[in-house]
């Protein structure tokens, strides 16, 4: 069985007349083109330790499967606000799953896009820990909540934002978190 053991966050962008050229310059940008994706699911598995990009990256090899909670998008449309985010939330129980959460909107502003995908995470997390909270209330709101029930130890996100070419290039931008042994 391979659960994952360490992970890391990335994020790219990349802007090119072929779509997807354009994608491929988003994953060269984030570092991570070498390799074949196959994207999983959203769960921060059991004592997942977090590390940089730089770490991440020295243990693999060109051509290497790995796996990837990624968020994308793209735009060919001049100007156009394009976004990909993903959120996590960590519980505090160490043996306890956290989760991860992707969210790819147009017309959001990074910290908009942020937000959103670090709340969705905090609240998948909440209703599996049982923690009431009022899903309409702002997300400092719910936020607050979820700190003070000692059950979230941690949200955070990682982000990309990008307008899109004022040629009409295709823009694509992406956020990744990798998943390793």
């Amino acid at each position: 069985m391979y659960v994952p053991k360490q992970l890391f966050f990335t994020k790219g962008v990349g802007v090119h007349k072929e779509y997807l050229a354009s994608f491929e310059l988003a994953l060269r940008d984030a570092g991570i083109e070498k390799y074949n994706i196959v994207t999983v699911s959203s769960i921060y598995p059991v004592g997942c330790k977090k590390i940089t990009r730089e770490k991440g990256l020295e243990q693999l090899k060109p051509g290497q499967i790995i796996h990837a909670v990624m968020a994308r998008n793209a735009t060919s449309e001049p100007n156009r606000l394009v976004a990909a985010s993903i959120g996590a939330a960590i519980p505090a129980d160490k043996k306890m799953y956290g989760y991860l959460s992707e969210h790819h909107p147009f017309g959001e502003t990074e910290g908009v896009a942020g937000d959103y995908a670090e709340d969705l995470a905090a609240s998948m997390l909440a209703t599996t820990l049982g923690i009431d909270f009022d899903p309409d209330k702002a997300w400092n709101e719910k936020l607050q909540v979820f700190k003070m029930s000692g059950e979230i130890v941690r949200t955070f996100n990682v982000t990309k934002s990008a307008r899109g070419n004022k040629n009409g290039l295709w823009t694509t931008v992406i956020a990744a978190t990798i998943l390793l042994p």
